[in-house]
């Protein structure tokens, strides 16, 4: 079992930037693949960045690449979306998730994810 909870979340104009974490309580965080979605208003949850238990082998949608970054903190049990050059549809609430299967490669279903994060409001002002 691990919790998971986001922070760092706000309001930004376009153009801007804001870096989200996601603390984990497992004392075994590099079981855990770890990926982030979001859900905008209306919308379904979508797939936005993973990365697999080294902190390597990056996955992005092709919305985010080039402008986010999916890095990870082994000792402090922490991983991070660097968001730039933020649109205003890059607002919605945003999620940390954990995958404690045996993939090797990120997965960007949610279904392959176990645990989830309440998530936290990011919106970009035009």
């Amino acid at each position: 079992q691990v919790q998971l909870v986001e922070s760092g979340g706000g309001l930004v104009q376009a153009g801007g930037s804001l870096r989200l974490s996601c603390a984990a309580s497992a004392r075994t965080f590099t079981y855990y693949i770890m990926g982030w979605f979001r859900q905008a208003p209306g919308k379904e949850r979508e797939f936005v960045a993973a990365i697999n238990r080294s902190g390597g082998n990056p996955q992005y949608a092709d919305s985010v690449k080039g402008r986010f970054t999916i890095s990870r903190d082994n000792a402090k049990n922490t991983v991070f979306l660097q968001m730039s050059s933020l649109k205003p549809e890059d607002t919605a609430i945003y999620y940390c998730a954990a995958d404690q299967t045996l993939s090797v490669v990120p997965g960007i279903s949610a279904r392959a994810y176990d645990y989830w994060g309440k998530g936290t409001q990011v919106t970009v002002s035009s």
